[in-house]
């Protein structure tokens, strides 16, 4: 301790330093890649394309899910049309969703235009809602 703080007062008070507590052994529990797939299914549900009251999971814009051991995903995922006007938005909606899930790391959502969106690709709820059934 420097003159200064002896003279200040510093650690006049001080209770006797402690022993270093004994490390503590916490186990964190991992969820296993599969079992991140549905909550993160769920998650992407909750996006829907502002032009369209259909989920983009529905839609059939999400191509990929992959989801590596340690929670970081990669998201592969289209739009309708390449104008679309939602665009830049689109892609971090995803993004913001899936990294709300319990277990996720890091977020990558890539827009790729291969294989262009068909109607095809839509799952047959989103076909009854839109009376294409």
């Amino acid at each position: 301790m420097n003159r200064l703080a002896r003279f200040a007062g510093f650690g006049r008070h001080e209770a006797p330093p402690e022993e270093a507590p004994h490390p503590v052994d916490v186990v964190v529990e991992r969820m296993d890649a599969q079992e991140l797939r549905e909550p993160i299914i769920e998650a992407i549900r909750g996006v829907y394309d502002p032009e369209i009251p259909i989920n983009i999971y529905d839609l059939g814009l999400i191509y990929t899910i992959d989801i590596s051991d340690n929670g970081d995903v990669a998201i592969d995922m289209t739009l309708t049309a390449p104008s679309c006007p939602v665009a830049g938005m689109m892609p971090l909606m995803v993004k913001d969703a899936v990294a709300a899930v319990e277990g996720v790391g890091e977020v990558a959502v890539e827009l790729v235009w291969d294989p262009p969106w068909g109607q095809d690709q839509m799952s047959d709820e989103a076909k009854l809602q839109l009376g294409m059934l």
